[in-house]
């Protein structure tokens, strides 16, 4: 991290509230969770006592077959990950061995508000592209590429053979590409974990309801994976962290469940939000809706009045008449429609 950038940051807002009067549905978070979490995390607290095992073979096993599920073949060894405090803690590391003052890196926009200030902590630029267009950017002269698939907030996931395209031409330009997958689980699309010159960035936190717990891992073969190895945190997981993540990815049960709740919820609310806003297309468990010529303040604070948090999206860059809504359970869902109608 580049001291002098530093004190030119600031912090990047984002949904959740904790304010539990309301229902939220500002942070795009499972409103369920596996089985036997609790069991777990509760026998995990107990071994607290001492360091955990900085290996963390056990998540790491868990991780490299949860990344290569949706693959045609394993690509993922447990080698290849690296254990982290979430996500954002992945993409911290990625960007902190691979940019210093006075590189660049394409960052897709609209999208997740941390990638600019994590890049610009290292000193380096960000270079905003069109979320829908960086497939097509040239990475040429840049030392890093972004994507986010599904992208947040717009939630369309990226075409698996423009992606690797993309990648192969990041590759020949020396150019290190960075996939933010934190939403990828929610879909059938495979991963790019186990690519060359590829980090994959991947949080337990949304398919698994679990943000507090704070588990995530990167991914990444070769050389690049020896930089990430080498420089993440010593103890980068606590011991329940690292249980309660690997207990979660083995449930092929509860994601195939989720998947299917998501998608069907998530169309229903479309149909019925359509009615009111422009609902963009979604292959995540959140939809974008513009609001058209209404006060986005207005919609969000009467949405509040009613027992429902929605998170402003005009806090993201070229968004200025968008809210963004998770999908949850039906009976959550309907309350969601009854608080946004007539706003």
């Amino acid at each position: 991290m580049d001291p002098d950038a530093v004190s030119r940051a600031s912090r990047v807002p984002h949904g959740g509230t904790t304010d539990t009067s309301v229902l939220d549905f500002s942070a795009n978070t499972n409103p369920e969770r596996p089985e036997g979490v609790r069991d777990v995390y509760a026998a995990a607290f107990d071994d607290a006592t001492r360091y955990p095992d900085d290996e963390y073979r056990e998540f790491r096993v868990a991780a490299a077959e949860y990344v290569s599920r949706d693959q045609a073949e394993a690509a993922c060894s447990p080698d290849d990950v690296i254990p982290t405090a979430g996500g954002l803690e992945a993409l911290r590391l990625a960007f902190e061995v691979t940019l210093g003052p006075g590189d660049s890196a394409l960052v897709p926009q609209p999208s997740f508000g941390e990638y600019d200030r994590e890049i610009r902590l290292q000193g380096a630029e960000p270079v905003s592209v069109a979320h829908d267009a960086i497939l097509d950017a040239d990475p040429e002269r840049h030392e890093v590429a972004v994507v986010c698939t599904p992208n947040n907030p717009t939630g369309a996931v990226a075409s698996p053979n423009e992606l690797r395209e993309f990648a192969a031409r990041c590759r020949e330009s020396d150019t290190v590409l960075v996939v933010d997958e934190a939403f990828l689980d929610f879909t059938d699309v495979p991963s790019l974990a186990g690519t060359s010159g590829v980090v994959v960035a991947r949080s337990l936190t949304k398919m698994f309801g679990l943000p507090g717990i704070r588990a995530g891992f990167a991914v990444a073969v070769g050389e690049l994976r020896q930089r990430l190895a080498v420089a993440r945190r010593s103890w980068s997981l606590s011991t329940p962290a690292a249980a309660v993540g690997a207990h979660c990815m083995r449930d092929e049960a509860f994601v195939s469940r989720t998947r299917e709740r998501v998608a069907a919820e998530r169309e229903r609310l479309r149909e019925s939000l359509s009615d009111d806003f422009d609902v963009f297309p979604s292959d995540a468990p959140f939809l974008l809706l513009d609001v058209g010529d209404r006060d986005v303040a207005t919609v969000v604070e009467t949405a509040r009045e009613r027992g429902v948090a929605i998170r402003d999206a005009t806090t993201f860059p070229t968004l200025d008449s968008h809210v963004r809504v998770a999908v949850k359970r039906p009976d959550e869902n309907d309350q969601l429609l009854r608080a946004l109608a007539d706003v």
